[in-house]
């Protein structure tokens, strides 16, 4: 299977809920469309330095380790709130902060929280024919109350 790409929109959360509060007008929020490589390999969102610059996210932790790709590691920082947007589908995350202007990585845990998937066939993400407008979270260690 060949690399798969994405356009996604990233805004900032909390702008988003204070233009909510109408504190501040929506078109305030700092937002940005980005092609992201879809990284099942990667658990988290993975932003560059520039995306976060833009959008004015808060550094929420500075000593978090990554593997990259050739097994070499790195502290990097993680910032957030960050909501994804995906079709019909959106997430609230952190992202992991890559070096200068490094592709963004769409990882696990953010298609995991929106049922997404990916199609071998057609090299490309989309939903769940069956729930195109729900999403479906897998809860295997809560049984229900008999």
């Amino acid at each position: 299977m060949g690399l798969i790409y994405v356009d996604i929109k990233l805004a900032n959360t909390v702008e988003e809920q204070l233009s909510r509060m109408n504190k501040i007008l929506p078109e305030e929020v700092k937002s940005i469309q980005v092609n992201a490589l879809v990284d099942t390999a990667a658990s988290y969102l993975c932003i560059n330095e520039n995306i976060a610059n833009q959008l004015g996210l808060e550094t929420r932790r500075t000593d978090i380790i990554t593997v990259l790709a050739d097994g070499t590691q790195r502290k990097c920082n993680l910032v957030g709130p960050i909501t994804i947007y995906f079709l019909t589908r959106s997430t609230v995350v952190e992202a992991i902060v890559l070096p200068g202007d490094e592709q963004p990585l769409l990882g696990a845990i953010p298609m995991e929280s929106m049922d997404v998937i990916i199609d071998p066939l057609t090299q490309q993400l989309g939903v769940p024919p069956s729930r195109p407008y729900m999403i479906v979270a897998q809860m295997r260690g809560v049984k229900t109350k008999e």
